[in-house]
């Protein structure tokens, strides 16, 4: 029975009863699409009855992630469905009613096959609260079922056309939660950055959103897939949409092995395809950026050692990187090389391409991990720092429990950057031990 105390709002969709918690207000698990196995997302009609929005989203089916449990704390309990396609919403306590609030929409990582918005390490209570921001955590369909497809038989981009279907949702509904849906910004790290970059350049996407923030996307796979998706078909061959969840995903890690031979994109798999809908054939990716670029503000950056999380991950590295002799060579022919492929030389490329067809991008570089002792900054160092709380990172491999004190430290003062650009597009932010800035 819900508390006759709940706040609850009433949206275009319908009434949504949420949940007090704290200094925040949750409306949790909204559903803002719904679809059959394999097809396209198809809008949720008006809700009828008021809804109880105080469960989180259930994750997408998704594999076991052994290595993910070695860099985080297990996170138990997690209800899975396919039917993921619900957001939740997180407001400040006090928000009045004549507030317009600035709107982040946040796509997580978890290399389009792992991961779910409202994870613990995405939790947005100090960013909420101390920003004044509206921030909605979106999950969706992952791996086989999201993200591979002929275009024939099987739609390819379901994940993403899911996307374009939760940011509908935030652009009709978000006001009645104290949200401005013209001052909406999709941000995403990882995968999730990817995500946002290839949003800005979606059919169906354009006027849903004013900015995008890009953190740490692997844009140097991006590319040059085609034929290494036309492999991982073959593998999964012919899929009875009525087969178990199981069997989908034995059929999903065929297709991860089948992709292994196609070099550094065989280490991420799944994601975007370009020429089906809703995004524009390869040869015409950089145009179709180029147009949208006056339209749209780009804050975009990456860590310094991006792929140093890895090394502790692969046995034969991690035995190397014991010796203190050898780390500094395995962190410059390595560590540095390899992210600047995958993750560095593509965020100069898309700063420049967006000024020179007239938009406004900042770049920044993360050089800090979250620890007392100054080090490289590696994939996932900028989270703590942004999302999340004691309990979700300290004692985690990002974060060793002795080190907290510097992310509350150095915390609010990046928060604060993300906020700044989400209300005004812009970072005056002076470079500081964490960050610098290319603004052109």
């Amino acid at each position: 029975m819900l508390d006759a105390a709940a706040p609850s709002w009433d949206p275009p969709v319908g009434r949504i009863t949420g949940l007090v918690d704290g200094t925040v207000v949750r409306a949790l698990g909204i559903p803002y699409a719904r679809a059959e196995r394999f097809a396209r997302p198809e809008p949720v009609p008006h809700l009828g009855e008021p809804y109880p929005a105080q469960t989180p989203s259930a994750v997408a089916p998704q594999p076991p992630a052994t290595f993910v449990d070695q860099l985080l704390h297990p996170v138990e309990g997690l209800d899975v469905d396919e039917h993921c396609q619900r957001l939740s919403i997180t407001l400040p306590a006090d928000t009045r009613p004549d507030e317009r609030l600035p709107v982040i929409v946040w796509i997580h990582g978890g290399s389009y096959v792992l991961g779910g918005g409202d994870l613990p390490i995405y939790d947005a209570r100090e960013l909420v609260t101390e920003q004044r921001v509206v921030f909605v955590s979106v999950t969706f369909r992952l791996g086989i079922l999201g993200f591979l497809g002929d275009g024939a038989a099987v739609p390819a981009n379901l994940g993403l056309l899911d996307l374009v279907e939760a940011l509908r949702w935030v652009h009709t509904n978000i006001a009645a939660f104290g949200g401005d849906p013209d001052a909406v910004t999709v941000a995403g790290q990882s995968a999730g950055g990817d995500a946002a970059a290839h949003l800005m350049i979606s059919d169906g996407a354009a006027g849903l959103f004013r900015r995008a923030i890009i953190q740490s996307a692997p844009l140097g796979l991006s590319r040059g897939r085609a034929r290494m998706n036309r492999a991982m078909l073959r593998a999964v061959g012919v899929v009875d949409p009525d087969v178990s969840l199981d069997e989908l995903l034995d059929r999903q890690a065929l297709a991860t092995r089948a992709a292994a031979p196609y070099g550094l994109p065989g280490g991420m798999p799944y994601g975007t395809q370009y020429g089906f809908a809703p995004l524009p054939a390869e040869r015409d990716l950089d145009a179709a950026w180029s147009a949208v670029a006056r339209d749209v503000d780009v804050l975009i950056g990456s860590a310094s050692d991006e792929t140093g999380m890895y090394v502790p991950l692969v046995p034969g590295l991690r035995t190397i990187a014991r010796s203190r002799m050898v780390r500094p060579a395995l962190r410059w022919l390595l560590v540095r090389p390899l992210s600047e492929v995958i993750y560095g030389r593509d965020v100069r490329r898309f700063t420049a391409r967006h000024r020179a067809a007239g938009g406004r991008a900042t770049a920044y570089r993360l050089h800090r991990g979250v620890t007392s002792r100054p080090t490289g900054a590696v994939h996932m160092s900028d989270l703590p720092l942004l999302l999340g709380g004691r309990a979700a990172w300290a004692g985690t491999r990002f974060v060793p429990e002795r080190d907290w004190p510097e992310v509350e430290r150095r915390g609010p003062a990046f928060r604060a950057v993300w906020a700044e650009f989400a209300r005004t597009g812009r970072v005056t932010a002076d470079d500081d031990e964490t960050l610098t800035f290319d603004r052109g």
